[in-house]
């Protein structure tokens, strides 16, 4: 009788162990506010398990919610299936214990701003990234996604410093697909380079921004917004008639004002105060009709009142109480 020869199965098929785990294998999102649903929603569209941190359970149910309404209107728009929002919708899950992001490979701080000041302090990123990096495995990569904060601020107080850049995605519309990508002082050209790939899955082009306080997006939007501003008070040109100037001569989707009510107005003036406090030039003071709105909580979209009065998330005619 012929011997029989026994040998592990292990050697033979594919283990949890020995299976090669993919770059991008499951992202996280460090809060979830407007900016924070955008990123969960288009890197889970894309394929990708995401899981995002907010302070609450009821944060958590209002951010699920709120990225099921967005992909509602992609149905309804004819740019998504019932079948498919399932899909995506399966991909993300919440949590309150930062524990949750221990197995991502990619982890975006997205902290969300005080909705009544418009705040979002250096100090809170600082935490969150130490609180990331507690959880996380050496090689995972790190990044925000704030346009005023200096990265290698950021980065400076972790142990491994060099797996941190900063990365924004421009909420004004959906459909702008181009990433600003930045790398700080310690960023190393393996990282920037694994980012530039992530673009690539999620079908976003970038460009390399060196570091700078409002980088290139926000600096370009704030210029334009106080000028406008400027020509409404000095009666050149009603509201409407600039921001009609600036979609039909310059091609532009939105209106300067629309898309201000878009950004919301707390988070404009808020981050105009950053950039006139980091370069103390005075085109990046807020206007008055911007303090304005801001004070009387004006504050675009989200009030259903800024430069324009909102219905259902449209707008339907100019706020003449400016």
């Amino acid at each position: 009788m012929a011997e029989t020869i026994i040998e592990p199965i292990e050697n033979f098929g594919l283990s949890d162990k020995d299976r090669k785990k993919s770059l991008f294998s499951k992202i996280g999102v460090v809060g979830c506010g407007k900016d924070g649903r955008n990123i969960v929603r288009l890197t889970a569209s894309a394929g990708l398990e995401v899981t995002f941190i907010e302070i609450s359970q009821e944060k958590i149910d209002y951010a699920l919610d709120k990225i099921s309404t967005d992909l509602d209107t992609k149905i309804e728009g004819w740019g998504l299936t019932p079948g498919e929002k399932r899909m995506v919708m399966g991909r993300i899950k919440g949590s309150t214990d930062f524990a949750a992001l221990k197995n991502c490979d990619f982890v975006i701080e997205c902290v969300r701003y005080d909705e009544s000041t418009g705040e979002r302090s250096t100090p809170q990123r600082k935490e969150a990234f130490k609180n990331i990096e507690n959880v996380v495995s050496p090689k995972a990569i790190i990044a925000t996604n704030a346009t005023t904060v200096i990265i290698s601020e950021l980065a400076s107080e972790l142990q491994h410093k060099d797996r941190c850049v900063s990365m924004h995605f421009p909420v004004a519309h959906a459909e702008a697909k181009l990433l600003e990508v930045v790398k700080g002082i310690y960023t190393s050209e393996e990282v920037y380079q694994q980012v530039l790939l992530f673009a690539k899955l999620i079908k976003y082009d970038t460009i390399e921004v060196h570091e700078s306080s409002g980088l290139v997006s926000l600096r370009l939007l704030v210029i334009i917004l106080n000028e406008a501003c400027q020509m409404m008070m000095e009666n050149v040109a009603a509201m409407e008639s600039i921001d009609k100037m600036f979609e039909v001569v310059y091609g532009m989707r939105l209106g300067i004002f629309q898309m201000a009510d878009i950004v919301g107005i707390e988070k404009i003036v808020s981050l105009m105060e950053d950039m006139f406090d980091e370069y103390g030039d005075k085109k990046y003071k807020p206007s008055p009709v911007l303090w304005r709105l801001y004070r009387t909580k004006q504050l675009g979209v989200s009030s259903g009142k800024g430069f324009f009065i909102y219905e259902n998330g449209k707008p339907v005619r100019a706020n003449i109480f400016i």
